[in-house]
Order: structure tokens, then C-alpha cells, then sequence
């Protein structure tokens, strides 16, 4: 078989897109989804993109929201996922919901109808065949368990996970600077450190208290058998360690012993709680320790309790699910290729890319880098003043990898945020003094979204 063709193995999102974005730029694909002949626990069609949880695509926003960002750029860059959502949509005030039947059906038929990809119903159960030179990996969470352990053997024993557990993600300028301190425990440097690598947020007993009832009184998730989620020591969600005690806290992430609050030096804090630096932009800073399976929606208010993040904004909530993905930044180079095995791309939230749109975005430039190598060119990573190159970006360079609490690796799934993108400088309007209200951050918003769309027609 020719060397030219692409050989994509999962029809989610991102290999959908990958397949659509190669074959309009003239490579031949294959396209291997195993779905037809064996199933999954959690799909229940043999369509391409099924939508398998929210048939939401979250918000359509593309002046003042980073995900709706993302979309506009996926349109403009002839996405078959946007134009299918956009075909399929449904009413749901400035969000983007799709028929999630009918969405899936449209990726199908164009998927199927296209002269230029070969579809073969079955499951690549061990490594990609030698001759086979361009490969793209796009499958999911739910990776069946042989092509996993060929990703394992591959990688290394610490370059895959099939659990994560997240702790919320903050965006620093949102923290309140005039509570927390940077100190690292007991002034240890560390590599690469200083000594001071922590935002350290004191809390008295009384605040310790009522967070702990707050945590243990908290709704939580509740998952499908086959999302059950195995809790080792390392990586207990915080309010199964509350409900174990009410010091238990204070023995684990919330431990106050190696540090001193500058502002008030002779006053011990009860409790601590750390956040460690995310990104190499600074811009995103992460709860240490603070895996949780509580709903989304009483997160935010039960971690603002906390002194210091009475006003956070998260990038992204805290959880713990099932779920398959690579240590990115340490497997992958900057365009996606494994550093092993250098004919292999991944795509989509094997990668550790979070949320439908981030994975078929993921497809979307695996698509074509790909694609540009089978005819004999080559095309430049999409900058990282976009939507398309911040998230390409982040998992393959922009998170700092660091010693977790539970001690294993900390890179973790990520949704797309303004956290991701470089800063960029903005002035108030000619005769106005001072800013009101939100007007900085919206004006700071439109900054980043109309550099990114400008930026990217120069590289599209």
C-alpha cells in the first residue's frame, strides 16, 4: 500500500476531523473504527461522532469566550464537526446544542460519501503496522484495552493514565494577592525552583471547620458502572478524606507545618492550602491535593470559602473519571508526533485535550500536518496567539510538569481557556480615567479574540 496514505484509528470527534481535514487536502485516508464490530460501554450507535455524554458544544461566543473562540476559527478553517453542529443546532440562549442524532448522522454521510477516505470497521488491536507511515491515534477515552497497552509498552509505564483525578485550576490574576504568599514548604528550591513556588492561602480554625462541613455535605457526582472510578491513598478525592476525620485535611494537603505567613509571623495558620504554577505563562495556577468528584456547580462556592479565592476564576473544576490519555508534554513533540515512533500522531482527548470541540480541534491540525507530510509539504504549527495553537501548545509544552501531591505526574486534561493564551497589552479608551465594573476583562477578552482571528487568517 502507498506510502501516501494516512491511517486514522478512531471515528470520535477528532478522528472524524482528521479524516475530513486529510482527505480535502487531497490525501487518500483509512479511516479504522472498530465500532460496527465490537462496541464500547458507552456508545450506542455505530455512527461516527457520536455525542456519547451533553449534546452541548458550551458557548458560541466568539468575542468574549475562549471555547467560542475556538469554534469561529474551526469554521474557518473548513471544520466538518462545526459546519455538522451548525447544520444540527438547537435553541440554547448563546450556547451551541446540537440534535445529537442528527449531528452524528451528518458526520457520517460526509465521512462516508467522500471519495477520498476508506472506512474499515475494525479494531487495531496492538501497535500500527510497520508500513504503515502516517498514523494518526484518535481514540478517546475509551482506547480498547490491547491498542492501550501497545500505547503503554511504547510510551513507558508513566506516560498513560486511565483515571484522572483533577484539581480545580484558577486563573492567578484572580486570586486575591493581598492574602496569599509565595513560599515553597520549608524553602525547598527543588529543580528549577526557587524556593518560593507556591501561593500559600492561610485559613484560622473556624474557616478550617466550615469547610470541612461544607465538603462533606457537598453533592457529588454519580457515575455509571462503567465510570467507576478506583481511589488509591495518592489521589483520594478531598471530601472522602473530610469524611474520614476532621483533621485529616490538616495531616494531607491542607498540612500548615514549613511555612510562615509574612503578614502575620507570629500567628501559626490552623490550615493551608497550596497552589502550585500550571503553565509556563504563569497565567493558570492549580489547587494542590484537591481531586474531587463534587457537582460543578457547588465547587466554586465551597472553594471561595477559602481565604484568598473569595472572587476565583476557574479554568477549569476539579473531578475524577475514567478516562485514557497520554503524558503529552513528555511523549509528544510540538506537532504532535510521538517522539518514539515519529510516523505516529494523536488526536483528540487521548492527548489530553478536554470537551468535544477541544478534541476535534485536536483532529483538525493532526489532520493536516498530516496530510501536508503525505504529499510531500509541510505546514507550520498554527501560532500560539490562537485558540487552535494555545491548546496544541499547552499539552505539548505549556504545562509545567511537577511533583503531584499524590507523587505521580500532574499533567492533567484541560479544557480551552484565556488562561492558555499569551498576554496581551490593552489601553482604555481615549478620556476614560479608570475602568468600571467588567469592562477591563471584556475589553481584555475582545484583545486576545481579535489578534487570534487575525493571526489566524495569516496562517490559515
Amino acid at each position: 500500500m502507498s506510502n501516501q496514505v494516512i491511517h486514522i484509528i478512531g471515528g470520535g470527534l477528532a478522528g472524524s476531523e482528521a479524516a475530513w481535514q486529510a482527505a480535502e487536502a487531497g490525501a487518500k485516508v483509512i479511516l479504522h473504527e472498530m465500532r460496527g464490530v465490537k462496541g464500547t460501554d458507552a456508545h450506542h450507535t455505530d455512527d461516527f461522532a457520536e455525542l456519547v455524554c451533553s449534546n452541548s458544544f458550551r458557548s458560541d461566543d466568539f468575542e468574549q469566550n475562549a471555547v467560542g473562540l475556538l469554534h469561529e476559527e474551526m469554521r474557518r478553517c473548513n471544520s466538518l464537526i462545526m459546519r455538522a453542529a451548525d447544520q444540527h443546532k438547537l435553541p440554547a440562549g448563546g450556547a451551541l446544542a446540537v440534535d445529537r442524532n442528527g449531528f452524528s448522522a451528518a458526520v457520517t454521510a460526509a465521512i462516508s460519501s467522500h471519495p477520498n477516505i476508506t472506512i474499515m470497521r475494525e479494531e487495531i488491536a496492538g501497535w500500527a503496522p510497520s508500513d504503515w507511515q502516517h498514523v494518526i491515534i484518535a481514540t478517546g477515552p475509551l482506547t480498547s484495552p490491547a491498542l492501550a497497552q501497545a500505547v503503554l509498552d511504547k510510551t513507558g509505564e508513566d506516560s498513560l493514565a486511565f483515571f484522572d483525578a483533577i484539581a480545580p485550576i484558577i486563573h492567578y490574576d484572580s486570586i486575591d494577592h493581598e492574602i496569599a504568599w509565595k513560599q515553597s514548604r520549608y524553602d525547598k528550591a527543588g529543580p528549577g525552583g526557587s524556593g518560593a513556588d507556591y501561593l500559600n492561602l492561610p485559613m484560622d480554625r473556624d474557616q478550617y471547620y466550615a469547610f470541612v462541613e461544607a465538603l462533606k455535605t457537598a453533592p457529588l457526582h454519580e457515575f455509571k458502572d462503567w465510570e467507576k472510578v478506583p481511589y488509591f491513598d495518592g489521589c483520594l478525592p478531598i471530601e472522602v478524606m473530610a469524611e474520614r476525620g476532621p483533621e485529616t485535611l490538616r495531616h494531607g494537603p491542607m498540612k500548615p507545618v514549613g511555612l510562615t505567613n509574612p503578614r502575620n509571623p507570629t500567628v501559626k495558620p490552623y490550615a493551608i492550602v497550596q497552589l502550585r504554577q500550571d503553565n509556563a505563562l504563569g497565567s493558570l495556577w492549580n489547587m494542590v491535593g484537591f481531586q474531587t468528584k463534587m457537582r460543578y456547580g457547588i465547587q466554586a462556592e465551597i472553594f471561595r470559602m477559602i481565604p484568598g479565592l473569595e472572587n476565583a476564576q476557574f479554568a477549569r473544576l476539579g473531578g475524577l473519571h475514567r478516562n485514557t490519555f497520554i503524558n503529552s508534554p513528555k511523549v509528544l513533540a510540538s506537532d504532535l508526533k510521538l517522539k518514539v515512533d515519529p510516523r505516529i500522531r494523536f488526536a483528540g482527548q487521548v492527548t489530553g485535550v478536554e470537551g468535544y470541540v477541544e478534541s476535534a480541534a485536536c483532529g483538525l491540525i493532526t489532520g493536516r500536518l498530516t496530510a501536508a507530510e503525505a504529499l510531500g509539504s509541510s505546514l507550520d504549527m498554527p501560532p500560539a496567539t490562537t485558540a487552535l495553537g494555545a491548546l496544541i501548545g499547552h499539552i505539548t509544552g505549556g504545562h509545567l510538569e511537577a511533583e503531584s501531591y499524590s507523587g505521580a505526574r500532574s499533567f492533567q486534561p484541560m479544557n480551552i481557556n484565556f488562561g492558555l493564551f499569551p498576554e496581551v497589552e490593552i489601553t482604555r479608551p481615549e478620556g476614560v480615567k479608570r475602568w468600571r465594573g467588567a469592562e477591563k476583562t471584556i475589553a481584555k477578552r475582545r484583545a486576545i479574540t481579535s489578534r487570534a482571528l487575525e493571526d489566524l487568517r495569516a496562517w490559515a
